[in-house]
This record gives structure tokens, C-alpha cells and sequence, in this order.
């Protein structure tokens, strides 16, 4: 138990630390205010982007893919029993593109368009589905078009998406470098690229806005690359040296970007951010976590995504049975500054029971070989940028000397649900006399 606390102590200390829609329109997503923190926006980010990804015996569809698939079979029904309005066109065609089908969301927004020529929300998607389709130039028409009907308050995030899609035009298919969305060279006073700092002159060139606007890009696009690179860009010119780095990191491990500008970059963010979790920061790298850099972000969001819990789809809770805990009760946890959690009334009502939750293991150490592990709902790249909450995180403990081997599979565990109403130094929830079993 005493590696639990040290573990949950680090994750604690790690922790402390109006929407704007356009691009892609669907309106069973609820954003909230841009810019969010940098690790619920990167979780939310993530998550959109795992639903794009195909299922296959060893990636089941997860919850979020499978609540689109079913959106898109209802309005599909729709479609065959009469004609779909405008905004149910644009919904499903949204939902086509979130699924990793821009071909089919190319086809329901054109017929849609051809009649309802003037709908802001169909037109904005159409352009998003044509350049993933990779045809820019009926992307950069459509889009064009989505900047004309934009209501006022979208109308500059439609302007940076089309001027994203107007430089990449410009550039060979496969050209990795960064997109020049405001005209800034990310380097210091001397003209070098730096942990932490960006020069006064380019200073003034960005936006105040600038992070959240490339956020929306990056959610509207989770899968592109470079739109996260931007943002390390940012973070790093912001003076948030670790951030940029585990962001880079993303970029070449996940992304398999290559671009020599790039991995230069993430050097030297790296190294520095390296320097400061050992505690051996020069005075030039603490300098430039507070000095000549763009001045801190203000995040308006713990993260972008809003959810809400649709209690009455439960199934009733069994004491003679086995109940499957879904995470989006898990995820109905609010905690305040005092930790005291208030929990979903079905969680509670599961508190006791024997109960089963599919997920990811994350070690709590470095043995391969583990009697206790973390459950979390959705795979990681990088635990110390993308860790969940604390209320998201599932502490498993198995019966005995028995022990687990860690996968990067997706695995089922059964057993006893604990939860921890008035203890700091444990976890919220534990599951106890686990079994694990890999998913297939």
C-alpha cells in the first residue's frame, strides 16, 4: 500500500497544476470554454480521435465509438422513412467523419448541400470532410462558403481553419513543416529556438486567442499531427517547457513525424524539461519559465468536451449477479478541495457488489509483474501529459500472492467495488480480489 500512496501523492501534485464550434458540427457534442488545461484537453482530444480508429479483435469499439455508431444508425433509420432536415444531414455527416468515414460524410453532405445551398452547419462539415478526403481545393470552396455564412461569433474560427486548408495547399502532399497560422517565428531575442521563450517582436504577433483557436482546429482534426506540434509551439512559447516537450514527444512516437525541425525542437524542450523534474535548473531555463516568453495562458476549462450521465439506459443493479460498471458513471465523480467526492447515486448503489469494468492497466511502478495495478478507460501516450483525473483512475488489487501481467491490450476485471469517501492517500476506487482477463 505504501507504493499506492507515493504514487497517488505524485499524481495529486501533478494534477494542481463561451465555446467556440466551427469546423465540424455535431450537435450531440458540447464543447466548453476555450482554451481547456493542457491534460483534459489532450484526454478529450485523444478520445476523439480513438473513435476514427476501425475496431479489430485486439481493439474492441470503446463506449464513445459505439454511442456515434448508434447515433448513426438512428438518423440512418430516419434517412429510409423520409428525407433527413438540414440538421440532421449535417449530424450525420459529422458523425461519418468523427467514425473515420469521410467518403460516406462526403456523400451524405453533397446531396444535402444541393439543398440546403445557404446551411452554415452542412457546408462546414462538407469542407472538413472534403480535406480529409484529401481534396483541398472543393475543401478550401466549401469552407470559403462557411466563412460567409458564419454567424459572428464563429466567424474566426471558420477563417483560421480555411487558411489552415489554404496552406496546406500550398505544400508538397506529404511536407511535415509546421503550418505558419500567425506568421510567427517561435524563437528568441537572438534567433534561436529556446526552452521557454519566444522574442518580444513575435511576442506581439500572436493572438491572445491563439491557443484556443488552434484547440478547436486540433479537436475538429484529432488526428493531425501537426495541429499538435502548433500547439507545443505554443505551449513553449507560453513558458510551459514541459507541456511543449510531452507534446513533441506525442508528435514523433504516435504520429511518426520526422520533420528535422521538429525533433530538434523536442531535444531541446526535452532536455530542459528533464533539468526541471530532477530539480537541477540552471538559472537561464528557471529564467525562461517566467521571462520573455508570451505570458501565461488562461485555461477556461479543466477540459473541452461536456458530458452528461443518461442514467435511465443503466441496467438495475443485482446482488446475485455481476454488474458491468460503465465509466461514464465513473466519470458522474466530482471531488472538491477538501476530497470529498460526490458520487453517482448508481455508483453507490454498486458499492459492495461484485462488478466488472473493462479497460487499460497502468503499472504503478515498474514491475511487469503486479498484484495491484491502475485501470484507466482509454490508453495513454505519455502518463505524465495525458493521465487522467484522479476520478477517472481505478485502483486494482488482486487476492493473495496471484499477480497480473501488464498488456497494452485491453483487459476485463471482476471483483469487489470499494469506494473511498474521506481518505486522501488512497483512491477513490478499488476493485478488490480482482480478476483480470485480456479482451481480445
Amino acid at each position: 500500500m505504501n507504493c499506492v500512496r507515493f504514487f497517488l501523492s505524485a499524481l495529486v501534485l501533478s494534477s494542481l497544476g463561451s465555446a467556440v464550434r466551427a469546423g465540424l458540427y455535431y450537435s450531440g457534442e458540447q464543447y466548453a470554454e476555450l482554451p481547456s488545461q493542457w491534460r483534459g484537453f489532450l484526454l478529450d482530444q485523444r478520445a476523439l480521435r480513438n473513435i476514427g480508429i476501425k475496431p479489430s479483435s485486439q481493439r474492441p469499439a470503446g463506449r464513445t465509438r459505439k454511442k456515434y455508431e448508434e447515433a448513426a444508425a438512428k438518423l440512418e433509420k430516419i434517412s429510409r422513412e423520409r428525407k433527413l432536415s438540414a440538421d440532421e444531414a449535417a449530424d450525420l455527416g459529422a458523425i461519418y467523419v468523427r467514425l473515420g468515414d469521410s467518403a460516406k460524410a462526403v456523400e451524405v453532405l453533397r446531396s444535402a448541400q444541393r439543398e440546403h445551398p445557404n446551411h452554415f452547419h452542412i457546408m462546414a462539415n462538407l469542407g472538413t470532410a472534403w480535406q480529409l478526403q484529401g481534396d483541398l481545393e472543393q475543401a478550401t470552396a466549401c469552407l470559403e462558403q462557411a466563412v460567409r455564412f458564419a454567424p459572428g461569433k464563429l466567424q474566426k474560427a471558420e477563417e483560421y481553419h480555411l487558411k489552415l486548408v489554404q496552406l496546406r495547399r500550398k505544400q508538397a502532399n506529404k511536407d511535415e513543416k509546421l503550418d505558419d497560422l500567425f506568421g510567427v517565428n517561435f524563437v528568441d531575442e537572438d534567433g534561436k529556438y529556446h526552452p521557454g521563450r519566444l522574442a518580444a517582436a513575435e511576442s506581439k504577433k500572436l493572438p491572445a486567442d491563439a491557443v484556443a483557436i488552434v484547440q478547436q482546429l486540433a479537436l475538429w482534426l484529432p488526428a493531425d499531427g501537426r495541429l499538435l506540434w502548433q500547439l507545443a509551439e505554443l505551449a513553449n512559447a507560453h513558458g510551459d517547457v514541459k507541456t511543449a516537450a510531452a507534446i513533441m514527444d506525442g508528435c514523433v512516437t504516435e504520429f511518426a513525424m520526422s520533420n528535422p525541425e521538429l525533433r530538434q525542437h523536442r531535444q531541446v524542450t526535452r532536455a530542459a524539461a528533464d533539468e526541471l523534474a530532477q530539480n537541477k535548473v540552471t538559472i537561464d531555463i528557471a529564467k525562461a519559465a517566467h521571462v520573455g516568453h508570451a505570458g501565461s495562458v488562461r485555461m477556461r476549462s479543466s477540459r473541452p468536451l461536456m458530458t452528461k450521465l443518461d442514467a435511465s439506459a443503466l441496467p438495475p443493479i443485482r446482488d446475485d449477479a455481476v454488474n458491468a460498471l460503465p465509466w461514464s458513471v465513473i466519470a458522474e465523480t466530482a471531488l472538491d478541495r477538501k476530497f470529498q467526492p460526490a458520487f453517482a447515486t448508481y455508483l453507490k448503489e454498486l458499492d459492495g457488489k461484485q462488478i466488472t469494468l473493462n479497460g487499460f492497466m497502468q503499472p504503478l511502478g515498474t514491475e511487469l509483474e503486479m498484484g495491484a495495478f491502475l485501470l484507466i478507460e482509454n490508453p495513454v501516450g505519455c502518463w505524465y501529459c495525458e493521465m487522467p483525473e484522479i476520478t477517472g483512475i481505478v485502483l486494482v488489487e488482486l487476492p493473495g500472492d496471484k499477480t497480473a501481467t501488464y498488456t497494452r491490450g485491453p483487459v476485463l476485471v471482476e471483483g469487489k467495488l470499494k469506494l473511498n469517501r474521506n481518505d486522501p492517500e488512497n483512491f477513490l476506487y478499488t476493485i478488490n480480489k480482482a480478476k483480470v482477463q485480456k479482451l481480445e
